[in-house]
């Protein structure tokens, strides 16, 4: 398998299936807890790694929710739109 053929095939939450159970608040706080640890820098190359993966899969659930979100606000936004139909 090609670095392009792993790229299009990676889901990092598969590697981290606690993240895929966080509701959105929750990811997005321990996301910006990882970004603060990362940026304080003095881990190890391997704890580095493993923290931004993490954090990859804590912005995939986060992107997850807020799609879903979405979602819903243009299904009701599409049911007000439409006229003649029953409020």
């Amino acid at each position: 398998m090609t670095n392009n053929e792993q790229d299009e095939h990676f889901d990092p939450v598969a590697d981290h299936p606690d993240v895929a159970e966080l509701g959105y608040e929750q990811a997005r706080d321990e996301l910006a807890d990882v970004v603060k640890q990362l940026e304080a820098g003095g881990l190890s190359l391997e704890e580095s790694l493993a923290l931004w993966e993490r954090g990859e899969a804590l912005a995939t659930v986060c992107e997850r929710h807020l799609a879903g979100a979405r979602e819903r606000v243009d299904r009701a936004l599409a049911s007000v739109e439409e006229p003649g139909r029953a409020q």
